[in-house]
This record gives structure tokens, C-alpha cells and sequence, in this order.
């Protein structure tokens, strides 16, 4: 490879200080028709924005200076949302990347109705006083449960954070070996145990841990018996572990509660192809588990949140906790919660996202994907259609595999054909398998198909060519 001339560099650095001062560009005549109704505060931000473009640009190798439609560019760019809605066509229902669980109709518009104005979050409407932000969930959590008490916290993470340093800081807190999980992120279970300030005693192996293991373990020092639920890996052969009615048990002899991060959360059993069995969380609490914390935005399909149910006098340690004020949900989180809540307990699951993105048949997926092989065949596309394998994602029912349906296009990069799809007007997300474009029609209403339709196409007119 050729190292760049003198003449190459000087005629870069030439283009480089050629570049206009954002003063002059906003005395411009050929820019004012384009500025004209913007804010100078707003056009300036755009002036920066196109002149720190075009300086990359140079940088880069292209000498195309600085022009004018540069700065169409810039306001463009200034009046799109970094966080927007985007297609999600890889198959994944709850994608962390992509949001996970998307919320019900219902609980959109109690996030909305509470967010315009005020509401009473920390105010007690019969009694007129302050009141506990809680207060909307924790009814309707005991009674989906079957535990006597409820807390709402930011995450699951902060969840069990928090149950560990109100129930074992300074003591010692007894896990599985097979059950320290590493969570998204990289976060792992014994590291935050040791933020929490509890020690932790490891049992058993990897594989295999049985009964004996936990009571052996337990001192005086003991404060508390964690069962982490595998919910994003699996072991699977010679295996052998404590369930929680035998953990309970165990507990219950020697007066040391049980905790339980079962992680994925869900409320009712799921059923859909290619789905596995999921504890719910009321069959927790009814196993013998003294507190439970899940997700709130993973198989349960709310807001993300962390939810910790379990024994009234323990929920009272933890509600007491310091770390309960920092770790606090705002109130759109408790209206979108409460509004999710509200669906399972009137026996309308199926009006949740999550649950109804995982129930789907497989012939209704089909019938979905021939539909978008339509609107992309009438175009002159060569796409075809194509059975294949989704995932529940957001670290839930990790053995999962879900049948579905995607149309899938040849091209001849992939990777830069989903990056022209990711800068559609409305941002598609597929994925790529065998050196081909997939994108499944899981996650995707009907009314979307038409959007990602014009965004192939639009793809397709840029250069790639199916």
C-alpha cells in the first residue's frame, strides 16, 4: 500500500482550512431560504454539526467540500430523536437492545395520562396526606402472587441488590455454584453480592447440588439461602439441584429465610411452540420462598422494573433500607405497571405484547411473512420465504427455539444492506444467516409490514441489488 503523497496532504489541509466559519455560514445568502423559521440557537447547533460532517469527511479521503445540502443534513439529523422507534424484524421478542417487552395499549396511555401532569404518586387521595408510590401495585401484586407484601424497584439487578443488604450485609449468604450466573452487561452475581456487603458461601458444583450441601452449610453467620433461577443459560446431562420447596425446608429448620431472584417473571404459564416451562412466581411463593424478585419488562411484558414479593415483616426490613430511595421507580414506570398488572388480573394476558408475540402460531407467522413476500415481490424483488428459528430473548427460557417465518433476500453485501435498513425513516432491524438477509415476521404487526417494505425497497434503490 502507497503511502499518501505530499501534494494528496496538502490538498486535504488546503480543504480543511477552506472550511467556513459557522459565522459566515449564517450570513450565507444561498442558506437563508434553509435557516429561515429556525432558531439561531437551533441553526446554530446545525452550522456545527455539517462543518464537523464535512471535516470527517475530508479526513477520511473524500474531497467533496463543504456544501449547502450539507446543512439539509444537519437539520435533519438535529430534528431526529436519538431514541425512536425502530422494525424489530430479527425474531427476538424481548430484544434488550431493541427495549424488550414492547407495553400494552393500556398501559401507553396510563403512562401518558400521568406524565402530562400530576398525579397523586405519594399522595393519599382518601386521607389527603402523603401516601407511598407503591401504593397502585402492591394489591394487585399480592393478589397475582399469593405473597403478603410488594416492592418496586428500578431492576431486577437493584433488586436483588437491595434484598441482599437489607436481609444478609455482614453475613453470610449461601448459593449454589451452578447458580452464580453472570447477568447482561457483564454484572455477575457474586459481584454484587459483594457490593451488597454479604459474603458469600459457595455449595456444591457446577452441575450437582444437592440438599445436604445447603444445610451443611449453614452457622450462626447464615442470613440468608439464595436460589438464582437459570433463566438465560441452561445445564443440561448430569445434573441434580434444591428446589425451592426443599431449600424452603431446609431454611425453615433453621430459621433462615429464602430468597429467590427467578429473573424472567412471569405471572401465568405461557404456552407456544417451541416455548419451555417457566415458573410463575405465585408457584414460588406458594413453594416456600420467603422473598421473590423478577423482571418487570421480561416474560411479565411491563416497564422495566425490578418487583420484590415475599413475608410482610421481611418486605418491611427491605421497604426500610437505604438503598430503597435510590433504587425508586419514577411514576410512569408504577402507571405503566399497574396498568400490565391490571390485564393479568382480569384474565387478559393475551392483551400483553409479550405474551401474545410468544403465543403466535406458526401458520398465522406464515400467513404474515407471505404477506410481506407480496409487497416486496410486486417490486421486482427476488425474495423468498423461509422457515426459522426465533429466541425468546432478554435472558429468558434460554432452550427456547420458536418457529417461525421470515422472507429472506439475497444480496451482495449484507452487512452494508442492514445498515442502509438501520437509516431508513423508520430504522428496520433483521439479521443476517448464511450470508443472507432474514427478516422475521414475529415481532412485526401487520400494519408495520408495509413500512418495512418501503424501507427494502428504498434499501434496494440505493445499490444493493436482491
Amino acid at each position: 500500500m502507497e503511502a499518501p503523497s505530499k501534494s494528496s496532504d496538502g490538498g486535504k489541509n488546503a480543504l480543511l482550512r477552506a472550511l467556513p466559519s459557522i459565522e459566515q455560514l449564517l450570513r450565507r445568502p444561498s442558506l437563508e431560504a434553509r435557516l429561515a423559521g429556525v432558531s439561531r440557537a437551533r441553526a446554530v447547533a446545525a452550522l456545527r454539526l455539517a462543518v464537523e460532517h464535512v471535516r470527517r469527511r475530508l479526513l477520511s479521503g473524500d474531497p467533496r467540500p463543504f456544501e449547502d445540502s450539507d446543512v439539509d443534513e444537519a437539520l435533519r439529523r438535529l430534528a431526529t430523536p436519538n431514541l425512536r422507534p425502530v422494525l424489530n424484524a430479527t425474531g427476538v421478542v424481548l430484544h434488550t437492545n431493541l427495549g424488550r417487552a414492547p407495553l400494552a395499549p393500556e398501559a401507553v396511555a396510563r403512562v401518558a395520562a400521568v406524565a402530562r401532569g400530576y398525579s397523586n404518586l405519594e399522595y393519599d387521595l382518601d386521607e389527603g396526606e402523603r401516601g407511598s408510590r407503591y401504593a397502585p401495585v402492591v394489591d394487585l401484586l399480592t393478589e397475582l402472587t399469593g405473597a403478603e407484601d410488594a416492592l418496586v424497584v428500578n431492576n431486577c439487578a437493584g433488586a436483588v441488590l437491595l434484598v441482599l443488604a437489607a436481609l444478609a450485609s455482614g453475613r453470610e449468604c449461601v448459593v449454589s455454584r451452578g447458580e452464580l450466573v453472570e447477568i447482561g452487561g457483564g454484572f455477575r452475581v457474586p459481584d454484587v453480592m459483594r457490593q451488597s456487603g454479604a459474603r458469600l458461601v459457595e455449595v456444591g458444583t457446577t452441575n450437582r447440588t444437592r440438599r445436604a450441601d445447603y444445610a451443611s452449610a449453614l452457622t450462626p453467620e447464615t442470613g440468608l439461602l439464595l436460589k438464582v433461577h437459570r433463566s438465560n443459560f441452561a445445564i443440561v446431562g448430569f445434573t441434580e439441584e434444591v428446589s425451592v420447596a426443599e431449600l424452603a425446608e431446609v431454611g425453615r429448620a433453621r430459621q433462615v429465610p429464602v430468597f429467590q431472584d427467578l429473573g424472567s417473571g412471569a405471572l401465568v404459564p405461557l404456552e407456544g411452540e417451541g416455548l419451555t416451562s417457566e415458573p410463575t412466581v405465585r408457584m414460588a411463593v406458594a413453594d416456600g420462598a420467603d422473598v421473590v424478585a423478577f423482571s418487570g419488562d421480561k416474560l411479565l411484558g411491563g416497564p422495566q422494573a425490578g418487583i420484590i414479593v415475599g413475608r410482610e415483616a421481611l418486605l418491611a426490613r427491605i421497604k426500610s433500607h437505604p438503598l430503597t430511595r435510590a433504587l425508586r421507580v419514577d411514576k410512569m414506570t408504577v402507571a405503566a405497571l399497574e396498568a400490565t398488572l391490571e390485564l393479568y388480573r382480569d384474565g387478559r394476558p393475551e392483551a400483553v405484547p409479550t405474551w401474545r408475540l410468544l403465543s403466535q402460531r406458526p401458520e398465522a407467522l406464515r400467513a404474515r411473512a407471505d404477506r410481506l413476500l407480496g409487497l416486496l415481490a410486486s417490486q421486482g424483488l427476488q425474495v423468498r420465504v423461509a422457515s426459522v428459528s426465533g429466541q425468546v430473548g432478554g435472558g429468558a427460557m434460554p432452550l427456547a427455539r420458536l418457529p417461525s417465518f421470515a422472507c429472506i433476500l439475497k444480496v451482495e453485501e449484507p452487512d452494508v444492506f442492514l445498515e442502509r435498513l438501520r437509516g431508513a425513516e423508520v430504522p428496520v432491524i433483521g439479521r443476517i444467516a448464511d450470508g443472507e438477509v432474514l427478516l422475521d415476521v414475529r415481532c412485526l404487526a401487520e400494519e408495520e409490514l408495509g413500512q418495512v417494505a418501503e424501507a427494502v425497497i428504498g434499501t434496494t434503490r440505493q445499490g444493493s441489488r436482491p
